[in-house]
């Protein structure tokens, strides 16, 4: 397994885009050596991940530019727009891979070499694989909707293949020749699914969700500790836009506090938070208690 520790977030949507078009071609060949409608349907899906894949290289590249006078809180929820383009092109390739496999359930036609044709698509299956595990370790690590988004695209296509191949297989043992449509049917009905969740996670973080919960209990829980100095904390929020995060709280402390004092523990605050969170942008804001 590829070390993610060892790359930044371009290489993983670099090595991506590579296994799309090693899939392409080794799905291609599996369809244009049976001719079966199903391996036609995962071939299809592997140009939507080829596309996805560049989307999300480019948005992650945007992302990396530093914050300028029109973007003054920086590139970050470009990602979102990666993820949201990514389930727009799933959609498109389900409405094809339905279209084409009603039209091979009305007048269906044999699989020829079925062998040569499930081995290439297995070869491919493993790739896709692979690789969405490696996404997904880097997703994790960088806090990336568009990698994270990236892998649980790629699983879809590894548990499709899976649909696929055990339903060649099954056509070439009992001759049911309807059952490769069916299938292919069933494929776009699930990448739908898939769809559908990636263009809601866009949407919400073009809406400014929250951290997670976990997080904002850590996040309570750093901030409980400077109680018994006398302080209190009010008006607690967080949002995420794309691999960053920000926290915005009021500070609320003695009135006698000279602005020395208070600002000192504004800044032990942060310095807190961030050891808590690490990579998160705190902001805090002083006012008296009442």
């Amino acid at each position: 397994m590829i070390d993610v520790y060892r790359l930044e977030r371009h290489h993983f949507a670099w090595l991506s885009i590579a296994a799309a078009i090693a899939t392409i071609a080794l799905k291609t060949l599996a369809w244009w050596i049976t001719g079966s409608v199903g391996l036609l349907s995962d071939a299809l899906e592997s140009f939507v991940n080829l596309a996805g894949a560049s989307f999300a290289l480019w948005m992650i590249l945007v992302t990396r530019e530093p914050a300028d006078r029109s973007h003054p809180f920086g590139h970050g929820k470009a990602e979102y727009f990666s993820s949201g383009f990514e389930g727009i092109l799933i959609l498109g390739a389900a409405f094809a891979i339905i279209w084409a496999a009603v039209e091979r359930l009305i007048a269906p036609q044999p699989i020829e070499s079925p062998g040569w044709g499930l081995a290439w698509s297995a070869a491919a299956t493993g790739i896709n694989f692979i690789v969405a595990r490696v996404l997904g370790r880097a997703g994790e690590r960088f806090n990336s909707i568009a990698l994270s988004a990236d892998s649980r695209h790629l699983m879809t296509d590894v548990w499709t293949s899976v649909g696929v191949i055990v339903a060649v297989a099954l056509v070439a043992v009992t001759g049911w020749l309807p059952l490769d449509p069916i299938i292919a049917i069933a494929v776009g009905l699930n990448i739908t699914r898939e769809a559908w969740h990636l263009l809601r996670e866009s949407v919400d973080g073009l809406m400014d969700r929250s951290l997670d919960s976990a997080d904002v209990v850590r996040a309570r829980r750093v901030l409980e500790t400077f109680h018994a100095r006398g302080v209190a904390f009010t008006d607690l929020r967080t949002r995420r836009a794309g691999a960053s995060a920000f926290l915005q709280v009021v500070v609320l402390v003695p009135g006698d506090w000279t602005v020395r004092d208070g600002h000192a523990l504004l800044d032990e605050i942060e310095a807190a938070v961030v050891a808590e969170l690490p990579g998160i942008d705190v902001t805090t804001h002083l006012e008296p208690l009442p």
